[in-house]
C-alpha cells in the first residue's frame, strides 16, 4: 500500500469543526488505498498563548521548561483529532513526538531531528489505523522533551515521510500553494505550479513563511515528493521537486522579504584572521545565526566586519561579544536596527549573468539605499531600511516579470 503523510497547520485545526474536517479529508485519502499519517500543529494561537503565560511568570524562562510547556499545544490537537476519527467510525491512535520515535539533538527550543524509530508507527499503520502525530517536538537521548523551532511541524512531517518511505507528503495550509511573493504585500503575486527544492530552500531561508527551511532540506536530501496545498479546497497546490518542468523561462522565480534584521559592526585592532574566527565561533557556540558578512580592511580605516542577525538575537549577541571582548580583540561594536532583507531567487540566474546588476539598478531608480549584499548561484539578497521593504519587493517583482 502507498503511504501518505498529511500535515495540517494551526489555522487548519483551530476549531473542533475544522478538526473534524481534517479527519474527513484524511479518511477520503485512506479510501483511495493509502496508509495515512497525519501531523498536526497546535490549535490556532495556542503557542502564542503559552508563550504569553510564560512571560507572565518569568522574563527569561528556562529553555528546557519552555519546551515542556510548548509541547503541550500539539498534544491537545492530536488527542482531539484521534477522537474525531473514532466519532466518524475509524480507528486512530495519537502519538506525541517521542512516542512516534522522533529523536533530536539536545538543543532546547531549536532542536534538529537526528533519527526516527518508525517500528511503532509501522505496526499501527499495518493494522489499518490512522497515526496522528504531534508536530514540532521530539525527545533527546537523555529523555528531555525538545521542540524544533517555529514551523517545526513541517519538518516533522517531511522527516516522517522520509523515514516511512512515504509516496508523498502534503502540507495543508491556509494558502493554496507557493507564490512568487507574499500576495498580502506584493501586487500581482501568483501561484507557481512547480518550484525546485533549491529555490524553495532559498525562499524559506529568506523569509517566505510557507515552508520551514529544514522541511525543504529533508525533502531534498531524501527526495521526498512534497506539495503545498490549501486545507479548504481540493485545488492542486505547488509541487516541490528536484527539477522544474514548467515555467522554465523564469530567470527569477520568487521575491522574499524579512523584517526584524539588525546589523552588527565590530571594529578591531589590526587585520588578523583569528579575530574574525573568534567572533563567529563564539556566536555559533551560543546558537546565534549570522547571515550576511562583510569584512573591510583598508589602509585608511581600522579593520572591521559587519554582519546581519535577527533582531530577536541582538541582546544575546551583544552579551556574548561583550563577554569575550578581550579574547576576540575588538575595539568597538555598533548595532543598527530597523532593517529588512529583500531577496530574489531563481535557478535561471546560474546561466544568466547580470541579474544582480539589474537588481541594483532597479533599487537605485527607486532611490532605495542598499546597506549590505549577499549572493549565491541562485539568489541575491540586500539589506534595506524596514520602511523600504515592501516598496523594494514590489519593484523587483514587477521588474522581473513575475506578475505576468
Amino acid at each position: 500500500m502507498k503511504t501518505v503523510v498529511m500535515k495540517f497547520g494551526g489555522t487548519s485545526v483551530a476549531t473542533p469543526e475544522k478538526i473534524i474536517g481534517v479527519a474527513k479529508r484524511a479518511i477520503a485519502e485512506k479510501e483511495k488505498g493509502s496508509r495515512v499519517v497525519i501531523v498536526v500543529s497546535a490549535m490556532g494561537k495556542t503557542t502564542d498563548t503559552l508563550l504569553g503565560l510564560a512571560s507572565e511568570i518569568s522574563a527569561e524562562p528556562p529553555k528546557r521548561e519552555m519546551d515542556m510547556l510548548l509541547a503541550t499545544g500539539e498534544q491537545v490537537t492530536i488527542s482531539l483529532l484521534a477522537m474525531a476519527f473514532k466519532a466518524l467510525g475509524h480507528e486512530a491512535l495519537s502519538f506525541t513526538g517521542w512516542q512516534a520515535g522522533i529523536e533530536t539533538e539536545s538543543v532546547p527550543r531549536n532542536a534538529r531531528i537526528e533519527q526516527i524509530h518508525t517500528d511503532r508507527l509501522e505496526k499501527v499503520l499495518d493494522n489499518g489505523c490512522f497515526c496522528v502525530v504531534a508536530g514540532f517536538q521530539g525527545v533527546d537521548r537523555i529523555g528531555n522533551i525538545t521542540t524544533l523551532g517555529r514551523g517545526g511541524s513541517d519538518t516533522t512531517a517531511v522527516a516522517l515521510a522520509a523515514a516511512l518511505k512515504a509516496d508523498r507528503c502534503d502540507i495543508y495550509t491556509d494558502v493554496d500553494g507557493v507564490y512568487t511573493s507574499d500576495p498580502r504585500f506584493v501586487g500581482g503575486a501568483r501561484k507557481l505550479e512547480q518550484i525546485s527544492y533549491d529555490e524553495m530552500l532559498e525562499l524559506a531561508n529568506l523569509g517566505a513563511g510557507v515552508l520551514h527551511p529544514r522541511a525543504v532540506e529533508f525533502a531534498k536530501n531524501n527526495q521526498v515528493s512534497l506539495s503545498v496545498r490549501a486545507s479548504y479546497s481540493d485545488e492542486p497546490g505547488t509541487i516541490i521537486q528536484e527539477v522544474v518542468t514548467v515555467e522554465k523561462n523564469l530567470i527569477v522565480r520568487g521575491v522574499a522579504f524579512e523584517k526584524g534584521i539588525a546589523r552588527v559592526t565590530v571594529t578591531y585592532k589590526k587585520p588578523f584572521n583569528g579575530s574574525l574566527a573568534n567572533i563567529f565561533t563564539k556566536l555559533a557556540e551560543h546558537h546565534i545565526d549570522v547571515d550576511i558578512i562583510v569584512q573591510s580592511i583598508t589602509d585608511a580605516f581600522p579593520p572591521s566586519v559587519s554582519f546581519s542577525i535577527k533582531e530577536e538575537s541582538l541582546e544575546e549577541a551583544r552579551r556574548v561579544l561583550e563577554q569575550y571582548k578581550e579574547e576576540i580583540g575588538f575595539v568597538s561594536c555598533e548595532f543598527e536596527v530597523g532593517l529588512s532583507k529583500v531577496s530574489i531567487v531563481g535557478s535561471g540566474m546560474v546561466s544568466n549573468p547580470g541579474v544582480a546588476a539589474q537588481m541594483f539598478d532597479i533599487l537605485r531608480m527607486e532611490e532605495i539605499p542598499v546597506k549590505m549584499v549577499s549572493t549565491s548561484e541562485i539568489k541575491v539578497s540586500v539589506v534595506v531600511p524596514l520602511d523600504e521593504m515592501q516598496k523594494s519587493a514590489n519593484a523587483l517583482h514587477r521588474a522581473f516579470g513575475l506578475d505576468e
